[in-house]
């Protein structure tokens, strides 16, 4: 099976997703495109990874659906390694991510965009509060992880604001 193009992979995701709400209630795919456009400039594989960054997780696909799909094996790895197991604190599943260079730069990318002001606006108060500390925390983390030049590359594509923290 030849493997599947970064189109293939969105479309595969796009259907993964598809009838999901983010808790903005923006369309899910949305949110995982966005992830994925701040892994351009390291390459398709981590761009896939970003797609697919969810789909263990909030949908029925497995690692064995992705492979079947033919999704590149380095994809999936990157993929379960960003998936959650039930159970496990999130704060916890940050430090294991820290440890692997392509995971960490696919979670950077999805914190930096679930800390959009512009989404977190849409939120009630509580929420925002409580969702700005844990995403906070969690780059205290994931940035010394990837190395400064790799969380500017991310943050200026998905959200310039973080930019800020670096200095």
């Amino acid at each position: 099976m030849p493997e599947p193009t970064l189109a293939d992979v969105d479309a595969l995701a796009a259907a993964a997703h598809a009838g999901q709400v983010d808790k903005t209630g923006a369309p899910y795919v949305t949110h995982v495109r966005a992830v994925a456009a701040g892994m351009a400039p390291f390459g398709t594989g981590l761009q896939m990874a970003g797609l697919l960054h969810d789909v263990l997780e909030d949908t029925d696909l497995t690692a064995d659906d992705l492979l079947r799909a033919g999704v590149p094996s380095a994809v999936v790895a990157t993929v379960r390694r960003l998936t959650r197991d039930e159970g496990t604190p999130y704060d916890v599943m940050v430090r294991e991510v820290a440890a692997d260079h392509a995971a960490v730069l696919v979670k950077i990318a999805d914190n930096a965009h679930n800390s959009l002001a512009s989404r977190s606006a849409l939120l009630d108060a509580d929420d925002r509060a409580r969702l700005a500390g844990k995403y906070r925390a969690a780059r205290q983390v994931l940035w010394p992880a990837a190395g400064a030049d790799d969380v500017r590359a991310i943050v200026s594509i998905v959200n310039p604001a973080l930019l800020d923290e670096l200095a």
